[in-house]
């Protein structure tokens, strides 16, 4: 079981309080006058359910509220959860008090509030309180961490805001803020209840394990021998070559393995077998490869100059461009589909005609020119970022490259200062070999200290068993199992409240976070169905298939939906009577109640509804559910007149 909300409270500075009572598993209706404080309900339970910003808005609420607060019950238990406004500049209370109270209880006095339970501390116990199992762990996109679910995650599917609502691009609460659709599909399928909680612990082991197969690999590629010999070993393998103690050899081909095969060889040779050529300078060999290099690198580095210059043009023009294409967007002259239809479309009044003007064909070819070049220039910026990366790659292998030539400089320098004067080639190769024997000695001490042990195999095999037990594809296919049950419902309720495209399969589309439907012309998604109605329906049909499901299956989403003036479709909110509506409008509103009461009823108490509303229908269910009416009228509002002690802008 989860929770609902028996009230919503706030405290004036001098201890006063205000406290809106809500019946549970029923429908709960604010009517009233704007500017009176309904809106304001849906953001004190999103400010008291640890929200990490005060998102609390109104002159009046923010100057003469000291305090806010939310009642919650389940079964027998009621928890009270306030928090302060923010103290002096603070951007947010960061410490909450919650209150464990028996049932019916009202709020505590202000003095007995203790603001002492830090914001993170106040989300677990809240999310505890919902049933949220707070061990699991949800893969998270653009993150390597994965995230619990909690409280905060289950309200993306029980608000409302005004300009949600009825939004035919938002389907589902703070879709719009930036990273948090990415959330909400990620959340989705733990809430429907398709993440099974044994298979979520196995899935994050199963990537803990692939973590560590791939930190094993790349200790064991850092641990092989299989890499560049460094300068000082390929110095050495030149000097065992000029005093004859080996064979010439191909040095760039030498890798730290073979290199140490040859010095071992090269200690073991007691005399050399020829002198060496007068006429062989390894040193000015290293001289000119080391110049050779130097070119290279600085090559290479005007190549990186060039690309990053294309990359930053590039980016501007998308970032112009983008910015003329959003605002020509804010105006419909894009027509996403036929190309022929867009043609045929006037892109200043919208309206289709069998000729266009030649001003409205040179639009219609100016965008279709923007759209090409924005795909042309924008596919062309993976190609550079990766012609970069490309190119840094080859400037650190020269700069190592430059690292083991200065190396092979430098012993080879010094070998040669320290055998000046040997003329006898017996006495140099002796040297050379004790200067070889000390290298060995070293490297061997080193390669025993860092020595990798190679775990892949068993990783690998562990991998291997857990993904075949967890099985292929299997989350995807409860998720699509249960979003199928979904589905009817939601086309159930199109058809009670006569939406556009009732007649056609109806869908919701996890991943594109919207509802779909399958027409005979192909897919038809929330945002280009015609008409306020339908997108308020849609919302609606859509969120409270979603409570049927959540109570049905018992899953952990409290058990409310708060909806904030749905009648704003049928006449504007500033309209001066709220029960001025008539005609098929009224008819419409009503049927959307009948459809909202029709599901509270069904199931039996275990879910409530609490809707601010503008309008005041005189009809049921809307007349029995109305709790109050904070009109100027009647001098009705969320913060008491008396309360206000100083002149605001009711603006």
């Amino acid at each position: 079981m989860t929770f609902q909300i028996s009230a919503i409270s706030i405290y004036s500075e001098d201890g006063r309080i205000r406290t809106v009572p809500f019946k549970t598993g029923k429908l709960n209706i604010i009517t009233g006058d704007s500017r009176r404080g309904k809106s304001a309900l849906l953001n004190i339970v999103d400010y008291c359910l640890a929200s990490k910003d005060y998102v609390i808005k109104g002159a009046a609420l923010r100057n003469f509220v000291q305090v806010f607060a939310v009642t919650l019950v389940k079964d027998q238990q009621q928890l009270l959860v306030a928090r302060p406004a923010p103290a002096s500049r603070a951007a947010t209370a960061t410490t909450m008090c919650v209150v464990s109270q028996a049932l019916g209880a009202p709020p505590p006095e202000r003095a007995e509030l203790v603001f002492s339970t830090p914001l993170d501390i106040a989300k677990d116990i809240l999310s505890e309180f919902a049933g949220i199992d707070r061990t699991l762990r949800i893969p998270a996109v653009r993150s390597a961490t994965p995230i619990p679910p909690s409280v905060r995650h289950a309200l993306f599917f029980c608000l409302q805001k005004q300009n949600e609502v009825a939004n035919p691009d938002l389907l589902f609460h703070s879709q719009g803020e930036e990273f948090l659709a990415a959330t909400i599909r990620a959340m989705i399928p733990y809430f429907l209840g398709a993440v099974d909680p044994e298979q979520a612990f196995l899935e994050n082991r199963l990537r803990l394990l692939r973590q560590d197969l791939a930190q094993m690999e790349t200790a064991v590629a850092a641990a092989r021998s299989l890499s560049p010999a460094s300068g000082q070993a390929l110095a050495l393998v030149t000097e065992a070559v000029e005093v004859g103690l080996l064979e010439p050899l191909p040095l760039e081909e030498i890798t730290a393995e073979r290199a140490s095969e040859h010095l071992r060889r090269a200690i073991t040779e007691t005399a050399p077998p020829q002198t060496p050529d007068a006429r062989d300078d390894p040193v000015a060999a290293l001289v000119e490869q080391r110049r050779e290099l130097r070119e290279r690198h600085g090559r290479a580095r005007a190549r990186i100059a060039n690309l990053k210059r294309a990359a930053r043009e590039n980016s501007e023009f998308l970032d112009q461009a983008a910015e003329q294409h959003a605002r020509l967007a804010t105006l419909n002259l894009f027509t996403p589909g036929n190309t022929s239809a867009q043609e045929r479309r006037c892109p200043v009044c919208d309206s289709h005609q069998p000729e266009l003007s030649p001003i409205a064909e040179v639009i219609n070819r100016d965008l279709s020119r923007l759209n090409a070049d924005m795909t042309v220039v924008g596919s062309d910026t993976p190609e550079i970022n990766a012609l970069i990366a490309a190119e840094e790659d080859t400037v650190q292998q020269i700069r190592s490259a430059l690292g083991r030539n200065q190396e092979q400089l430098d012993t080879l320098t010094a070998g040669q200062r320290a055998t000046q004067g040997q003329a006898d080639a017996s006495r140099r190769a002796v040297l050379v070999q004790g200067r070889i024997s000390l290298f060995l000695e070293t490297v061997g001490r080193h390669v025993q200290g860092s020595q990798v042990v190679d775990r892949r195999g068993e990783i690998r095999t562990k991998i291997a068993e857990l993904e075949e037990t967890i099985g292929a594809g299997a989350r995807d296919d409860r998720l699509n199992s249960f979003v199928s049950r979904i589905n009817t419902k939601i086309k159930d309720k199109a058809v009670a409240l006569d939406l556009e495209h009732k007649e056609s399969p109806l869908r919701l589309d996890p991943r594109g976070l919207t509802v779909v439907a399958d027409t005979t012309r192909g897919p038809v998604r929330l945002a280009d169905m015609g008409g306020g109605e339908n997108w308020l329906g849609y919302h609606v049909a859509t969120l409270l298939s979603m409570h049927e499901w959540f109570s049905e299956q018992h899953n952990p989403v409290p058990r409310f939906l708060i909806l904030d003036q749905p009648s704003q479709v049928y006449f504007p909110e500033d309209a001066p009577d709220g029960t001025a509506l008539a005609g098929p409008d009224r008819t419409a509103l009503l049927n959307l109640y009948m459809t909202i009461q029709n599901t509270i009823e069904a199931l039996g108490g275990d879910f409530q509804v609490i809707v601010m509303e503008h309008a005041d229908l005189d009809n049921e269910p809307f007349r029995s559910s109305v709790e109050a009416r904070w009109r100027r009228s009647n001098g009705q509002a969320l913060v008491p007149q008396d309360w206000i002690t100083e002149e605001i802008d009711d603006d």
